[in-house]
């Protein structure tokens, strides 16, 4: 079974201001972070959204048949991070669903909760084990908001996709509910009506706080970021949300590019 990520107790709050957009790296930098993004793609096992001249697709891009999951457990800048490092997840994207409003936005979400899709392979990943990837990662116990974010917007949900989905969420939520009775389980199970994607600067936000994860990635556009899958993973090294030895590993690959390729400041 797939390595969770790091319990909710083990993790950092994320709510914090955005960074100052990166300025264009030189020639030197784009060099090396070809060079690392490389490098970084082998280690994923795929280039799939790294951005070469003439880049050569990805064989097993688009071939292999996904399913989709939607949860809304809190931030969604958390939240994505905590998907985005499981082995079989594919992408992911944050969003608004589960209230009326057509077309919510970030500043206007009425009844809508912050949440997370996730494409994911069920060859690789079951839908079971994203629900105890959900369960393990916010406090479903607390009403109306996760930690220090309190709303109804931070509210906690499982939006299914059908009848499979909605047994699956039931019994997982029986489940949960049985490891205490001191308190009540607040997770609602809801049919999903409509995922309406964030605005762009919510997408991959712990990944742009980062400029060097993106200068070691080619600074991929906008678009492409969203898609890549390279970029989901990370998303959750960047919020320290991969499983432990994961988190390690990339570690060390970025400091071995970095020590070996990057160009240092020598004078001033």
């Amino acid at each position: 079974m797939e390595e969770l990520p790091p319990p909710l107790s083990d993790t950092r709050s994320i709510r914090r201001s955005r960074s100052v957009p990166l300025s264009p790296p030189n020639l030197s930098t784009l060099v090396v972070a070809a060079a690392a993004a490389i490098v970084l793609a082998s280690f994923f096992g795929s280039a799939q959204g790294i951005r070469f001249p003439n880049r050569i697709p990805d064989p097993a891009a688009g071939t292999r048949p996904t399913r989709t999951a939607v949860f809304a457990l809190g931030s969604f800048w958390r939240s994505e991070a905590v998907f985005g490092c499981l082995g079989g997840v594919v992408r992911t994207a944050v969003g608004y669903a589960g209230g009326s409003k057509p077309n919510p936005e970030y500043r206007s979400l009425r009844d809508h909760a912050e949440c997370v899709q996730v494409e994911y392979d069920p060859r690789l990943i079951s839908y079971r084990q994203l629900l105890d990837v959900f369960w393990s990662s916010h406090d479903s116990r607390q009403v109306l908001g996760q930690g220090p974010d309190v709303g109804n917007q931070y509210r906690s949900i499982i939006f299914t996709n059908g009848t499979e989905e909605s047994r699956l969420a039931a019994l997982s939520k029986e489940r949960e509910q049985t490891k205490s009775k001191s308190s009540v389980v607040t997770t609602q199970i809801q049919h999903l009506e409509t995922f309406y994607p964030a605005e762009p600067e919510h997408q991959k936000f712990e990944l742009k706080q980062n400029p060097l994860l993106l200068q070691l990635m080619g600074n991929l556009p906008e678009e492409e970021l969203q898609r890549s899958r390279l970029a989901a993973k990370m998303n959750s090294f960047a919020a320290e949300l991969c499983p432990p030895h994961t988190q390690k590993q990339i570690d060390t690959k970025i400091g071995d590019i970095i020590r070996k390729s990057w160009p240092l400041l020598r004078n001033v």
